[in-house]
């Protein structure tokens, strides 16, 4: 039920609303994520192993399963005052176009520069790396929204950042890299010829066109091989999850300023950030009892990790180099389709999100590429925003969801994550509409070739 008051267009928060802490969802879970393996012993890795890899508060954080909240530092919260809060949008001019009875609600992310939500991690791991006297960090990018997300805030704390980008992406994403260089990042196609797992899988697979696990194996080390430096990662990961609560509390305060209550939230999955974020305070009120809410996760065809993958313990990189991780997961050695446009490239999923997948407390789907922009599309011609490929794959669920409502004439709540912009993409939207786009799905002969890759445990 909601009160009996006109929903504006843009529900905004003041700056005293904004969220103070991030909440972490572990401390709700019955059963808590797998914990992170060795993967020469088999134990479970504790805290002064992944000292080498990780920066130390941001360890801590990813081993906690039972704080509730963690208090946003102050100098990261300054810095989301500068963006935040987003907007919870009500999708007026597409319940318009669709003729449904449902009211749809949209998260929208990408009023920064890198476009996206990713900066919500950003800043704050960039930030934990300056406090512990790092001179810089690694990682990997995808489609490029976290690595120019990450570029912004090294730059923002005059630290050094390397970036690994999977070479399909380099190629197809030429502006996205070079705002990443603008703010002073140094970008490398993945895998190169730069570092010993590069060329290994370069010998292994030639002309490979990469993936994140590729990139990831690179981005570690690259970071071991360098004093003072550290790798991040931009999602997947508890700690990254953690930080992205920002906006689900952000969506819970909204929807109680005029009495919503969400029948359906929806999200796009590749690693699982967003997603995780935008779901958090709601999972814990299902968990808790509280709440009945359908959620649903949205994964390409081309990379299934959830519908089609194996729940198991894996590698989360190709060259076999970081700890094991118990996900559903396509195999380390997973290489997705370079027909596939997007992101949400990662042959894994998020170990929190796996195991509520697991427990039946979310819905899982996978959608084709050509739907997905058809609704990218249709969205933006309405709404006004043109849309990430990522964030178009939980506007087409919103759009089936709400079509559903309209042949049955029930009246529901959705609420998906619009994660970011899509100006960076005009390559993809470009052979979308010269029908020069291809719905790749990989065959069960495909995926056996990842499976094989999975480590042989116990």
């Amino acid at each position: 039920m909601k009160k009996d008051t006109q929903i504006p267009y843009k529900i905004y928060l003041t700056e005293e609303e904004l969220p103070t802490a991030w909440y972490n969802l572990r401390s709700a879970m019955k059963t808590k994520p797998a914990p992170l393996l060795n993967p020469g012993t088999g134990a479970p890795l504790a805290f002064e192993e992944l000292r080498p890899v990780f920066c130390d508060e941001l360890i801590k954080q990813e081993l906690d399963n039972e704080t509730e909240y963690f208090p946003i530092p102050e100098e990261v919260f300054s810095f989301y005052k500068m963006y935040r809060p987003s907007p919870l949008v009500r999708a007026y001019f597409l319940e318009k176009a669709l003729g449904t009875p449902a009211e749809i609600y949209y998260k929208f992310e990408g009023n920064n520069t890198s476009g996206s939500h990713k900066l919500n991690s950003a800043i704050a791991q960039a930030y934990y790396a300056k406090k512990q006297g790092l001179k810089g960090v690694t990682t990997e990018t995808g489609a490029g929204q976290w690595g120019t997300a990450l570029s912004m805030a090294c730059s923002y704390f005059d630290l050094d950042c390397r970036v690994y980008m999977v070479k399909v992406s380099y190629e197809q994403k030429p502006f996205r890299r070079e705002v990443m260089r603008t703010y002073g990042a140094n970008v490398t196609p993945s895998p190169s010829e730069s570092t010993q797992i590069g060329r290994k899988i370069l010998e292994e697979y030639p002309g490979t066109t990469g993936s994140l696990g590729c990139a990831i194996s690179e981005a570690v080390e690259a970071a071991a091989s360098r004093p003072g430096y550290r790798y991040v990662l931009g999602s997947v990961l508890n700690m990254v999850l953690l930080h992205q609560s920002i906006i689900g509390l952000e969506t819970e305060k909204a929807l109680e300023k005029y009495g919503i209550k969400p029948d359906i939230i929806i999200g796009c999955a590749g690693g699982g950030s967003n997603l995780g974020g935008l779901i958090a305070p709601f999972m814990r009120d299902k968990i808790l009892g509280k709440s009945n809410v359908r959620i649903i996760a949205v994964e390409p065809a081309s990379c299934p990790s959830l519908t089609r993958g194996k729940y198991a313990y894996d590698f989360a990189d190709t060259g076999k180099v970081c700890p094991l991780a118990k996900m559903y997961t396509l195999g380390s050695g997973f290489i997705p389709s370079p027909n596939h446009a997007g992101g949400l490239r990662y042959h894994g999923m998020s170990s929190i999100l796996s195991e509520l997948y697991d427990e039946g407390l979310m819905e899982a789907r996978s959608v084709i590429q050509t739907d997905v922009f058809a609704a990218a599309e249709k969205f933006a011609r309405v709404e006004g925003i043109l849309p990430a490929p990522e964030s178009a794959h939980a506007i087409k669920a919103a759009i089936d969801e709400a079509e559903k409502c309209k042949e049955t004439g029930e009246k529901k709540t959705i609420v998906f994550g619009l994660t970011g912009t899509g100006y960076f993409d005009l390559v993809a939207y470009q052979r979308y509409h010269d029908n020069d786009m291809s719905d790749y799905i990989p065959t069960d002969e495909d995926l056996e070739r990842g499976f094989a890759s999975l480590p042989k445990l116990g």
